[in-house]
């Protein structure tokens, strides 16, 4: 009876270690993504009496896209590490702002890259268990226990280039350049199957230069630009190799 005991017992245990290193199996993620981006510079935009928590300046007319792709290492089962590549286009104009006589417009195209660490501070239950790493769907309950959240930050590069109106342009805007960005953000992740995951993300970059736009009012600048992306993100999940290595073999 005791031996019966401890076997069982070491099996359990046996299951639960295999099943806890599941994830490791999978621990580099292709990741695209694409959604709007939204600019906050110092062309258009209200002032703060008239604009509660900046949401008047979300507009459609200032809202542009970004196409982002993503290579992450999952360094342990909670924190990633992830290399960002994204490009895309901001856009600033006074129009229906709050210096719409002043008439500045400004188009933006954006290329930055980025190193940024992941933590998941809600993990889903699905990716350790044995079944789910099989195929085997787990109905609603399991999609519930398929979901990941998390929050990231890191540092990146911004190379930007602006082509202004002729307003802007006679006024003597910068035309572009480079700058330190950090991003910040916060997303989540259905594990759908053991080789694809879908997610939204939303992500805020704090730039180090007031130029973005090419214009800087000395005057009333209180902070450097600022631009969010809110992104629908598609994960493919490649296998771990046996020399550690990411393995293309199905």
């Amino acid at each position: 009876m005791k031996r019966s005991l401890l076997t069982l017992l070491f099996f359990c245990f046996i299951i639960s270690l295999t099943e806890a290193q599941i994830w490791k199996l999978r621990r580099y993620e292709a990741v695209a993504a694409l959604g709007p981006s939204f600019f906050f510079g110092d062309i258009g935009g209200y002032s703060q009496t008239k604009n509660i928590l900046g949401l008047r300046d979300i507009t459609l007319l200032q809202t542009r896209f970004n196409f982002n792709a993503n290579f992450k290492y999952r360094i342990t089962q909670d924190v990633n590490l992830r290399l960002s590549l994204t490009s895309g286009f901001l856009h600033a104009t006074d129009v229906r702002g709050s210096n719409e006589n002043r008439g500045f417009e400004a188009s933006i195209i954006i290329f930055e890259p980025a190193l940024i660490g992941e933590y998941y501070f809600i993990k889903n239950m699905a990716e350790n268990s044995y079944l789910f790493a099989k195929g085997k769907k787990t109905g609603f309950i399991g999609l519930i226990q398929s979901l990941d959240f998390y929050v990231f930050t890191g540092i990146g590069g911004l190379g930007y280039s602006v082509t202004g109106n002729a307003m802007l342009e006679n006024y003597g805007m910068k035309h572009g350049g480079f700058t330190a960005v950090i991003p910040v953000g916060i997303g989540g992740t259905l594990i759908y199957s053991p080789n694809f995951n879908f997610g939204v993300e939303l992500a805020g970059r704090y730039s180090f230069s007031d130029y973005l736009d090419g214009y800087s009012n000395i005057q009333y600048s209180r902070s450097n630009d600022v631009y969010y992306f809110l992104n629908f993100t598609i994960t493919y999940k490649l296998k771990t190799g046996a020399n550690g290595w990411p393995s293309f073999r199905r």
